[in-house]
């Protein structure tokens, strides 16, 4: 079995359905079919029924696509090491990156990068900032920029902090809040918590919400159009002016802050292309407005 065999358990075995794990390897099901039986032939062995509801894995197939895992991560390494006995900055950097980073920050950075290292290519995994946070835990990725302080023993770095702001289309009054239309959109537990205590702390009653949305730019979208107000952090409102903002402080006159972090395990930096990026990183030009993290006098309300 070769490293394309692996391959096709482990998307089998994810998808447990044959069309779209071929679609997810860019083959056709035919091919998938045929390379599946032969895999079977050489193995002796059952690995795959057919069943109403897809795919059902044999024992023995079970256990193939188990270690599928394993095997295309002792390939990845393989290569990695290879790579760097080469002493040059080349080969496939794994990032996970939050929602938000992921849309507003990472395609510049990984633009500059790359121009820096022609050599280097990127496999990029995005998502809410917990999933992130579990994919560079389980060494899926090398690196996780994302939101949030997480319990991590290894290496974590902050990168810059935001301030996070009510934003709405008109000009509102924050002792208003509890009756307005707020919009909401799913977003990781400690900042959804980051919120909940700054409300309880300011209010007696739960606010009015009356849309949950998926994403942060949908989120926006609608107050943009008028139909509530809703609480960012200020990444997603650089250089929109559409919007009115009052900052948002504590009971003892702090102001509320998003953090953005970097995080990966120290043993990766013995890996040439990530010892670059996390050092491209540290001296990574963020915008000021979010890297400072500062308020003129006039904002503050």
């Amino acid at each position: 079995m070769d490293e394309r065999d692996w391959q096709i358990l482990y998307a089998l075995y994810s998808e447990h359905n044959i069309t779209r794990a071929a679609q997810n390897l860019f083959i056709s099901q035919p091919t998938l079919t045929k390379r599946l039986k032969q895999i079977e032939n050489e193995l002796g062995v059952k690995i795959v029924n057919r069943g109403v509801k897809g795919v059902v894995f044999t024992p023995q197939g079970e256990y193939l696509a188990k270690k599928a895992a394993e095997m295309l991560t002792f390939y990845t390494r393989i290569r990695e090491e290879v790579l760097n006995l080469q002493d040059e900055v080349a080969g496939t950097l794994r990032i996970g990156a939050s929602n938000s980073f992921a849309r507003y920050l990472l395609p510049g950075i990984l633009r500059d990068f790359k121009e820096r290292y022609p050599r280097v290519e990127f496999q990029v995994n995005t998502g809410i900032s917990r999933s992130v946070f579990n994919s560079v835990f389980n060494q899926e990725v090398h690196i996780a920029l994302l939101r949030g302080d997480y319990t991590w023993r290894e290496q974590k770095q902050l990168l810059f902090e935001e301030n996070i702001c009510v934003a709405s289309k008109s000009k509102i009054d924050l002792a208003d809040l509890p009756k307005l239309p707020r919009i909401h959109y799913e977003t990781d537990y400690a900042y959804k918590s980051l919120l909940e205590d700054w409300w309880s702390e300011h209010y007696s009653q739960p606010p009015l919400i009356n849309m949950l949305v998926d994403r942060g730019d949908t989120c926006k979208q609608m107050v943009l159009n008028g139909l509530g107000y809703a609480f960012f952090p200020e990444l997603y409102l650089q250089n929109d002016s559409q919007l009115h903002r009052i900052y948002l402080f504590d009971k003892q006159g702090n102001p509320l802050k998003r953090r953005t972090w970097m995080y990966y395990q120290k043993d990766s930096l013995e890996i040439n292309v990530v010892r670059a990026f996390v050092h491209f990183i540290e001296n990574y030009p963020f915008p000021s407005s979010i890297r400072n993290g500062q308020l003129l006098p006039a904002e503050r309300e």
